[in-house]
């Protein structure tokens, strides 16, 4: 079959475009049309929209009543859950639409490939950017409307029925932004699974690593409904923005990944892909071992660490320093927080501090520095190494999310100290001694980890974008075997023999 031409995405002569982006998306929203059309045709696809958007909002109320009437009957001190259980049911009736009306988002490209549909389609003179941005727009219009729809309904029935509900408007506006954004979210990911899968089985398999990360999530917004002190603010909660903004950012990487990694030739040559998990262990230790952009292999150690191991650190240096910016912002995030009245802990200001001095000095027996070094050593580079997994399947957003959160809780506990009257000086005495090392090892950490999970968002030229993350992966083995675990080595020490004394002569100076 002929290649279909390929217009330029943007074209710019003399001031002006000889494509502009209205023509993309006036030939994007083409393919949008006829694949909205095509899916509220489907009875098959109708009919559990309407059960969803009719049955289950009714479920909701019917259950949102009765909890209420038994939080009133046999616990009145207890309103305040009932009241925050309402706004959680109707995020609920929100997601379950989408949850199961990601079967279209799934059977986006494969499953029109196995149906002999797609061919047709991929032949016109449309862009790749133009086929991928129509079908995913198409692929969320159901999944939304039936979202809503349930949402009114269920909305509409407690504003008029027998609870009377009068919520904040801001909170019903962020219940409705959340609902949107996890939608395309997860339509946006499972788009990219099926233009990357060769079946439908085995985009349905796949769909697990998109429905089963949300529903964590529906759980934590769930958590911050009930325990948010500004659940009745009329500027929404504050958690919920953050989680809507960071939505976003997921969104935008979802899109960008799966527009550099669509390709029209080879979803119609693609077939079953067979593992070989051979070729793919060679592919890695040669990453490992490499030392060029060439992928010569290091003759010896100290070769793999001047060169291997340096070039590691000159890939990573734009990664490394937004990881800085981050971890800085967070730091100064938490000593904002902690000054926050409504969240100050109650810390005695006459606390006697010198009479825990005894038992720091339990810490400074040999033995139990040693073993107090091994367990802080596993358990900072396993948590490392986790951030790293999970940044991988993220597009390297865990990595600014998981270790920031400790720099948080640093700043948190600073302000703390300085509105109890405490000395700032015990603070820098219990953290830096060690944290002169370990603060920039997290840091050096979470940036290659942050520069693996994000590499596959950078759209690809020349190198596939299996050998570039191979290469990045390569960067983050370097990096971690190289500098991470020495100075994680050296930053244990140094917190099990010498912080315990710095903190005693800190204390008896007080």
């Amino acid at each position: 079959m002929a290649t279909p031409p390929v217009k330029p995405s943007i074209v710019g002569t003399a001031g002006h475009t000889a494509y502009s982006y209205r023509d993309l998306l006036r030939n994007a929203f083409t393919i949008t049309r006829r694949e909205v059309n095509d899916s509220f045709r489907d009875w098959r696809i109708l009919t559990p929209i309407l059960f969803l958007t009719l049955l289950f909002p009714s479920l909701a109320t019917v259950f949102a009543q009765q909890f209420t009437d038994f939080i009133l009957r046999y616990g009145g001190e207890f309103e305040p859950i009932a009241d925050r259980m309402v706004p959680f049911l109707l995020m609920i009736v929100g997601f379950f639409p989408i949850s199961i009306s990601l079967v279209i988002a799934l059977e986006t490209f494969v499953g029109e490939k196995e149906r002999r549909s797609l061919e047709p389609l991929l032949s016109t003179p449309l862009t790749n950017t133009e086929l991928y941005i129509g079908k995913t727009v198409a692929a969320i219009i159901p999944p939304l409307v039936a979202s809503y729809g349930g949402m009114g309904v269920y909305l509409l029935s407690l504003l008029f029925g027998e609870l009377q509900w009068r919520p904040q408007p801001m909170l019903i506006v962020q219940i409705f932004l959340l609902t949107s954004v996890q939608a395309v979210v997860m339509v946006a990911g499972a788009v990219v699974v099926s233009s990357q899968t060769t079946s439908t089985r085995a985009a349905n398999l796949l769909a697990s690593f998109i429905i089963i990360p949300m529903t964590f999530l529906i759980q934590g917004e769930s958590f911050v409904m009930f325990i948010a002190p500004d659940a009745d603010s009329p500027r929404g909660l504050v958690s919920l923005w953050l989680i809507i903004i960071a939505m976003l950012v997921i969104v935008t990487l979802l899109l960008r990944v799966g527009n550099s990694l669509f390709d029209r030739e080879e979803l119609l040559g693609s077939s079953l892909e067979e593992l070989n998990l051979r070729t793919t262990f060679l592919s890695m230790w040669r990453a490992i071992r490499s030392i060029d952009e060439k992928g010569t292999p290091a003759r010896h150690l100290w070769q793999w660490y001047t060169h291997g191991v340096s070039m590691a650190l000159r890939h990573i240096r734009v990664a490394l320093g937004i990881t800085t910016v981050w971890f800085v912002l967070a730091f100064v995030g938490g000593l904002i927080f902690g000054y926050q009245t409504s969240y100050r802990l109650p810390i005695p200001n006459d606390l006697q501090l010198l009479e825990n001095s005894d038992t720091l000095q339990l810490f400074l027996d040999t033995s139990v520095q040693s073993r107090a070094s091994v367990a802080i050593f596993s358990q900072n580079f396993r948590a490392l190494a986790l951030i790293a997994l999970l940044a991988t399947f993220s597009f390297g957003t865990f990595a600014l999310i998981g270790a920031p959160i400790v720099f948080v809780v640093l700043g948190y506990l600073l302000a703390q100290l300085q509105l109890s009257g405490i000395p700032s000086v015990l603070f820098w005495g219990a953290v830096l001694p060690h944290g002169i090392i370990e603060i920039p090892t997290i840091i050096l950490a979470s940036g290659v980890a942050f520069y693996l999970g994000a590499i596959i968002t950078r759209p690809q030229q020349q190198d596939g974008g299996g050998k570039v993350w191979m290469v990045a992966f390569g960067d983050l083995m370097k990096i971690m075997l190289g500098l991470v675990m020495p100075l994680l080595m050296l930053a244990a020490l140094l917190e099990a023999f010498v912080t315990p004394l710095v903190i005693l002569q800190v204390l008896g100076a007080m």
